[in-house]
């Protein structure tokens, strides 16, 4: 085996940029993994032998069944969208992504609000109908109940990722299948579902991912999984240590999950053999059979957006002028403003790295890419905890240089939104760097060389030739990976410093303290952002050609 030499790298200058993100990016996983295999002190023996079962089991179930759900809805969905024409298709094709603007802890709270005893379900069937029910049956706080709101929140992961690959799907596939007898749920199941199997389950994968990262659900419906223990242990217990051994579980969950994934989508790969793909034409649905496809996917889109939308809308007007003050702009401002800086640095920690990845060709560049990507399937309770005990390291020591200057400081960085920042970098990397590589790949090496032909040095054609070369992906990873940090919630729980609050993190605490109706305005803030960067997005998306 040869050995790596340093001085064989081209680009050093990008490669040593890149190292040092790689490194940083690193960190955080090595502290997880080290920490697990310590000495465990009495509070972990006590987790490990009377409550972790219990939080696998339940963590385990919504996993299960959420992933059966949203492949079943989203794939269902993806399909009838792309072969058939009935009424108000094009709406539905591009409004069925909306409740991705939803976070899920949001849907929770506001569907317990609709179903709960003073809801206006219940309010209506007593106040009109004289029917009293058995709250038993509108239970939502419950693990079906939770199930349910990652459903409705997350399906348009696997719909969106697998209408994309039907799309991409030859005419002929399905003319052929139909040609030897098979009727379109024949089609569907013996042909397309085959075909399409690495996108579901890469779609299912993206949707278990954040059903693990998930804090504002399970905690809010008082459902106990690792995530929210994880968050019981160090406030409550004040137990960095069996903090951190939950978070290496939660780790290893996710290290089962991603290789079940590789598995389960097998080593078949499928091509068309023609130099022209032909798209899918959608055959038009009339009757019956039309108003039936439309009510199935409109009643889901109604399920999953319209409703809570409508009932926040009915909130938000009864608490405005209670919520709605200056302190409240301040917590827009912050969302915006912490959410644009993390964004922009993960924009070019993410241009430094792919440029290096396409540029060097070898065995370290692809662990480059894979390391970049590993931070987003690292649920946030774990990186939040590994972040703090870094940020907790770097103040003793800070702390013990500035003593010999007679400064003494008792914090220095862990107050900071530095702690919150880099927490996010590390989290949503991965969806910046995707975007960004996509763009390269689009683009190609032809300009960029033709530049270095010229005589043109590497950072030069950098920001001549490939940055506006790249302004739509740079576009697209920028509002991808705002909308993500927009709506996120157990990093900002964690690690927000004193005095600093985001729309997110007012919502759920309002939410908390059972206050659900004056969470509805900054609720449908996130949302209205969310939605639009949405549009934007697939506006970008258009106009790349994509």
């Amino acid at each position: 085996m040869s050995r790596f030499h340093w001085s064989r790298v081209k680009h050093k200058g990008w490669a040593l940029a890149s190292l040092i993100f790689v490194t940083i990016i690193l960190i955080p996983n090595i502290l997880i993994a080290v920490e697990f295999f310590t000495e465990p002190n009495e509070n972990w023996l006590h987790i490990k032998e009377y409550l972790l079962k219990d939080y696998l089991e339940n963590s385990v179930l919504i996993i299960l069944f959420t992933a059966l759900a949203t492949m079943l809805i989203g794939t269902s969905l993806a399909w009838l969208i792309t072969i058939y024409q009935f009424p108000l298709r094009n709406f539905l094709k591009w409004s069925l992504i909306l409740p991705l603007a939803i976070p899920p802890y949001i849907a929770a709270y506001t569907y317990h609000g609709i179903i709960n005893y003073t809801g206006i379900i219940q309010a209506t069937l007593r106040n009109h109908f004289d029917i009293q029910v058995n709250q038993a049956y509108f239970n939502i706080m419950s693990i079906p109940g939770a199930i349910f709101v990652f459903t409705v929140t997350l399906f348009p992961y696997v719909y969106s990722i697998t209408r994309s690959y039907f799309q991409s799907l030859s005419a002929s596939v399905i003319e052929n299948a139909k040609l030897l007898g098979s009727n379109s749920f024949q089609t569907f199941y013996r042909v397309a579902l085959p075909i399409s199997r690495g996108a579901i389950v890469g779609s299912v994968t993206l949707v278990i991912l954040e059903v693990l990262n998930d804090y504002g659900v399970t905690s809010y419906f008082g459902i106990q999984t690792v995530s929210t223990a994880i968050f019981r242990t160090w406030y409550g217990m004040m137990d960095l240590d069996s903090a951190l051994k939950l978070a290496g579980t939660l780790m290893i969950m996710v290290m089962v999950i991603l290789s079940m994934e590789r598995l389960l989508r097998g080593r078949k790969k499928f091509f068309d053999p023609s130099s022209k793909v032909r798209p899918i034409e959608p055959k038009r649905l009339t009757g019956v059979k039309g108003w039936l496809v439309f009510s199935y996917c409109f009643g889901i889109f109604a399920i999953a957006f319209i409703i809570p939308l409508f009932q926040l809308l009915a909130w938000a007007t009864m608490t405005f002028e209670t919520v709605f003050k200056p302190e409240f702009l301040e917590l827009a401002k912050n969302s915006i403003f912490v959410a644009g800086i993390a964004a922009t640095i993960i924009i070019v920690i993410a241009l430094i790295i792919s440029n290096y990845t396409r540029l060097q060709q070898g065995v370290v560049p692809k662990i480059f890419s894979r390391v970049t990507t590993l931070g987003y399937s690292i649920p946030g309770a774990a990186i939040a905890i590994a972040v703090i005990t870094i940020f907790i390291m770097l103040d003793q020591q800070i702390v013990s240089f500035l003593a010999m200057f007679q400064l003494k400081p008792e914090f220095v960085l862990r107050t900071t939104l530095s702690m919150l920042v880099f927490a996010y970098v590390i989290r949503f990397l991965a969806i910046g760097f995707n975007a960004i590589e996509s763009g390269f790949e689009k683009t190609g090496n032809r300009f960029t060389e033709a530049s270095r032909t010229l005589g043109a040095s590497t950072l030069r054609t950098f920001f001549t030739v490939d940055l506006p070369l790249l302004k739509g992906a740079i576009v697209s990873g920028f509002i991808l990976v705002f909308i993500d940090i927009m709506k996120e919630l157990p990093l900002t729980l964690f690690l927000q410093p004193f005095n600093f609050s985001t729309l997110a993190t007012q919502a759920f605490k309002y939410a908390n303290d059972e206050r659900v109706q004056e969470a509805s305005i900054a609720s449908l803030l996130i949302i209205f952002i969310s939605a639009l960067s949405i549009f934007v997005f697939y506006r970008v998306l258009d106009k790349e050609g994509k």
